[in-house]
């Protein structure tokens, strides 16, 4: 490409005033470019301008492993497909699912909305069993009473009592899996 410069970075006074006009170049001259291919990848107008932001924000901190002979746009494209691939790998792990679920079923501000739906899903599951389970895990889970206790108070002994909680544990789990 003749008769095109490159952005070529030089260090003079500590270097970060020549890094942000090095970036401010790089943006005027590959921005788009950049955002085209966060958007490409990652299908998400929203997503693409912050990945963009990002992919600039990485080469400021690491403007001293870009070699001038290399070409910039490449260096950016490189940073860029990094990024967005490891954006789009971290939304499909599986932590990601349950850490979403759990945000779900968390209440907001005073008891909110999710707050009744948790306590429709506890009932439903409630009445899915024998009166006997369902007093065991009042007393249990709600109440904090030992198994000694529940046991006792149901006249069962603490092994039967450890079975009912067990599996009811097993239906909340079953009916809560994440799919």
């Amino acid at each position: 490409m003749a008769g095109t410069t490159q952005p070529a970075l030089k260090v003079i006074d500590g270097g970060q005033k020549d890094r942000r006009a090095f970036l401010r170049e790089l943006y005027m001259a590959h921005g788009g470019s950049v955002y085209g291919r966060c958007r490409y990848l990652l299908k998400d107008a929203s997503k693409a301008e912050d990945a963009a932001q990002e992919v600039f924000a990485r080469a400021l901190m690491h403007s001293e492993e870009f070699r001038s002979e290399s070409s910039p746009l490449g260096w950016l494209m490189k940073i860029a497909t990094h990024h967005c691939l490891n954006q789009l790998r971290a939304e499909r792990a599986p932590w990601r699912r349950w850490f979403e679920r759990d945000e779900l079923a968390r209440p907001e501000g005073d008891r909110g909305a999710q707050a009744m739906e948790t306590r429709e899903l506890v009932r439903s599951l409630l009445a899915r069993v024998d009166v006997e389970t369902q007093a065991a895990v009042v007393h249990y889970w709600v109440d904090g009473m030992t198994l000694e206790e529940v046991a006792a108070l149901l006249g069962r002994s603490v092994p039967t009592v450890r079975k009912r909680l067990e599996r009811f544990s097993a239906l909340t789990n079953e009916e809560l899996k994440v799919p």
